[in-house]
């Protein structure tokens, strides 16, 4: 490893999982029995990827680790708050993700991870009903409980530090509200004047997070910390924010598909997207007002990819439809269906077709555990505010759009920028462009 400026991942990372469902879960089982060497990471790129550091007679292909000091799956302490009180064997259990014979050989420490109540509101999430739930009198009461339960968790378990991940259900669409999101100061007056309406739980579980020391990620659609307030709050306290929304089915192909389209020169017409979806995640979206945070998420994607200003020709006109539809007996088992109407040649039309029988959970589970790795080395390292970086793993990737920049969507071009920031921390040259 080369020298750096990256403090070096020493003592244990606590990670606290907000949401103790399907995801939670099949990600805390899948780390325990890898570590115990009965299963692989596999779709981890901290885990598997390699990059070419170097060029020329200096070339070489690492992976992450022999990069940048990252931390040691047996260093991870897994803690986690939800409304429901079933600790992690019985979630994960529910879930029915996962078979019996690959969560029982991790049962105890499963058993042990009992989650805290969590900072709810029924109103930004209809759909759950769970008792597990602070009494807070106020949203500022809600920050200052969750902060204790972090400095707890942190010192029982003898963490060195602690990263806090939303792996939650999608709350209620909280359109940006510059009264109250614009400034810190404004946000700090809102929450304690328990302003209901502006200010989400997962802004209360991201504020106590950041001021708690620890980076904050955004796993759901939530404009969370996808505002200048919280920006300015990851600034003053130095801490690394990422989000918004996990990239792991249709998005995922829909970011590395519309390139093949956009580099090839051919015309869109239309691109219908529809989802069918059973778990508790696909419950809370059935909600209308949830599935609007969904379905902004979702759009974004393809009009920051294939662009009408730069191919007026191509990309001037074609319609953009996004669905989810619950549909229990699939529970985790998602499936996406894409319909692609292209053009070539003189106009002549042509269909796409791609049918993703998916596994939510699986497909998730990886990604947060490379999010919460590199945002604490990200931490180590220095890097604060919003981690571009880390666009690859996320359906919306959060952006300065008060300054007009537009989020980088390709998924070729987030590879490229993640290789860069590894290149970076490693203390190589990021040598890679984007065009």
């Amino acid at each position: 490893m080369k020298q750096t400026n990256v403090k070096p991942a020493d003592g244990k990372l606590g990670i606290l999982v907000v949401g103790n469902g399907a995801v939670a879960t099949t990600f805390m089982t899948g780390v325990l029995m890898a570590r115990r060497g009965l299963t692989k990471p596999v779709g981890s790129m901290t885990q598997y990827d390699k990059i070419r550091v170097g060029s020329g007679d200096n070339k070489k292909y690492l992976s992450y680790g022999e990069i940048v000091p990252l931390t040691k799956l047996d260093d991870i302490v897994f803690g986690t708050w939800d409304v429901y009180p079933q600790n992690a064997y019985q979630a994960a259990m529910y879930a029915e993700v996962l078979k019996e014979k690959d969560i029982n050989p991790v049962k105890d420490e499963l058993e042990k991870i009992v989650p805290m109540k969590a900072a709810f509101d029924k109103n930004y999430a209809k759909r759950l009903d769970g008792d597990n739930v602070k009494n807070c009198a106020t949203r500022w009461e809600m920050v200052e409980e969750l902060r204790k339960d972090m400095r707890d968790f942190k010192e029982k378990n003898g963490c060195a530090r602690i990263v806090v991940i939303w792996a939650a259900s999608t709350e209620i669409y909280v359109p940006v509200y510059e009264p109250v999101h614009g400034t810190l100061d404004a946000l700090e007056k809102a929450m304690k004047a328990d302003d209901r309406e502006h200010i989400a739980p997962s802004m209360c579980y991201a504020y106590a997070a950041l001021v708690e020391g620890a980076p904050f990620i955004m796993g759901a659609p939530n404009t969370t910390v996808d505002i200048p307030a919280m920006w300015e709050l990851a600034e003053k306290t130095q801490m690394p924010i990422a989000g918004k929304d996990f990239k792991t089915g249709q998005t995922l192909v829909k970011s590395g598909f519309a390139p093949i389209i956009g580099t090839r020169c051919l015309g869109l017409n239309g691109w219908f997207s529809t989802n069918i979806l059973g778990n508790r995640d696909g419950l809370v979206l059935d909600e209308p007002a949830n599935f609007r945070t969904k379905e902004v998420s979702k759009l974004s994607t393809l009009e920051t990819i294939l662009k009408p200003e730069d191919q007026p020709d191509l990309y001037s006109d074609y319609y953009h439809k996004v669905r989810i539809n619950y549909y229990p007996p699939r529970n985790d088992n998602k499936e996406g269906w894409d319909n692609i109407d292209i053009f070539g040649w003189m106009g002549y039309p042509m269909q796409i077709k791609i049918n993703f029988l998916c596994r939510d959970s699986i497909l998730a589970a990886p990604l947060l555990l490379d999010l919460c790795l590199l945002s604490d080395l990200a931490a180590r390292a220095g890097r604060f505010g919003t981690q571009r970086f880390l666009s690859f793993y996320l359906k919306s990737p959060m952006h300065d759009y008060t300054r007009g920049e537009e989020p980088v969507n390709n998924l070729y071009q987030q590879y490229t920028m993640l290789k860069n920031a590894i290149r970076e921390m490693g203390g190589y040259e990021a040598d890679e462009e984007i065009d």
